[in-house]
């Protein structure tokens, strides 16, 4: 997997045209690599991948992805071992803003307590251990590269602070 031609890419996802996923993804096939781009939701990812063939870029494949979901995981490592037999790049883009309480009080009184351990468990389910589970389903496709690569994505809407 070490030419340029016969390189690949996973982008997590990837549903829309801007930041670094439309850029980094351009850059990718521009220079010859075949990019997989997913997206949890079908239609979304459909679209992002039409988006980019517009632009002339020819080396971009859809497969659908939930990071959350062991299977979907699994089912996206089987579809890059059958069809290309190895990895050389996974980039973890995948992530959910995490929550700014900005009523202190509601957190103290519980009321708030119930919402935000539901959604603080869904954060780490989807930031955390959706990018290990990842990474554990890729490791032995990029081992198989003669110039592996993981690149994880993260920005600070992941936090989880109180704001006072």
């Amino acid at each position: 997997m070490a030419e340029a031609t016969k390189r690949l890419a996973v982008v997590t996802e990837y549903i829309e045209e801007t930041g670094w996923k439309y850029v980094g993804s351009s850059l990718l096939c521009a220079n010859g690599v075949t990019v997989v781009l997913t997206a949890r939701d079908e239609k979304r990812g459909v679209e992002a991948l039409e988006n980019l063939k517009e632009s002339d870029l020819s080396h971009v494949i859809y497969h659908q992805l939930d990071v959350t979901d062991p299977a979907s995981v699994d089912s996206l490592a089987d579809f890059i071992k059958t069809q290309f037999g190895g990895l050389d790049i996974l980039t973890n883009n995948t992530g959910i803003m995490g929550m700014i309480i900005t009523d202190p009080d509601a957190l103290v009184s519980g009321k708030a307590v119930i919402k935000i351990t539901i959604w603080l468990k869904h954060v780490s389910k989807v930031n955390y251990s959706g990018a290990q589970k990842v990474i554990g389903a890729f490791i032995p496709l990029l081992q198989l590269s003669d110039s592996p690569r993981i690149v994880n994505i993260s920005s600070s809407t992941g936090n989880l602070k109180v704001l006072k």
